[in-house]
């Protein structure tokens, strides 16, 4: 039985644990909120097209991959649903200043795509290890293991299949113009993985 002595302490610690959970919460809203923006601040920085494909490259993929490594899963996941649902909404968050009407578009599958891309690096990537250039090393390869699973191997397919539903053209096609987004994406994982990781692509 507990004393009245310690009824006091204990809602205490309880209004404690209560406000460190709100902050808790505060915090990874706040994280989320963030990188939703990013995300529109991404595709309204340029687009650059990509022959055989209506869909450009931007560097929204870069934000994704950024997430995916410095975010909790369920972090990464609110911040690429609050963005969709910015657009949804009628925002102008999309590349071309689209709104509603890209996710119903050829782009609407790498959009929604973004979700599971983001949710699988954040799931995969691991624990980071920077106590050693060698534990840095390793982390590095995983981050970018990571990426190439959730952003390559994931959104690729799931974003030519629905474009290839929505157009009429075979998923072959589609797929094989997609695969031009490697160039831009290929350099960016290979940066965030490094970076996140610890080491610095300014040092010589």
């Amino acid at each position: 039985m507990i004393s009245q002595h310690h009824g006091p302490a204990l809602e205490r610690i309880r209004q404690e644990a209560d406000a460190a959970t709100a902050r808790r919460l505060l915090a990874s809203g706040a994280k989320a909120l963030l990188f939703a923006g990013l995300m529109w601040a991404a595709a309204a920085a340029g687009e650059i097209p990509v022959p055989g494909t209506p869909v450009p490259i931007t560097m929204q993929t870069f934000v994704l991959m950024l997430a995916g490594l410095t975010l909790s899963w369920r972090e990464a996941a609110s911040a690429v649903a609050t963005y969709l649902a910015a657009g949804a909404a009628g925002l102008p968050v999309f590349a071309g200043g689209a709104s509603t009407l890209a996710l119903v578009g050829p782009s609407a599958g790498f959009l929604i795509g973004f979700l599971p891309a983001v949710v699988i690096t954040a799931l995969v990537r691991g624990r980071a290890r920077t106590d050693s250039v060698r534990g840095r090393l390793l982390t590095a390869l995983r981050y970018f293991g990571a990426i190439v699973l959730g952003v390559i191997v994931v959104l690729y397919p799931f974003g030519a299949f629905v474009q290839s539903v929505l157009t009429g053209v075979p998923f072959g096609a589609v797929m094989a113009a997609s695969l031009g987004f490697l160039v831009g994406d290929l350099p960016k994982a290979v940066i965030v993985s490094a970076v996140c990781a610890g080491f610095s692509v300014s040092k010589r």
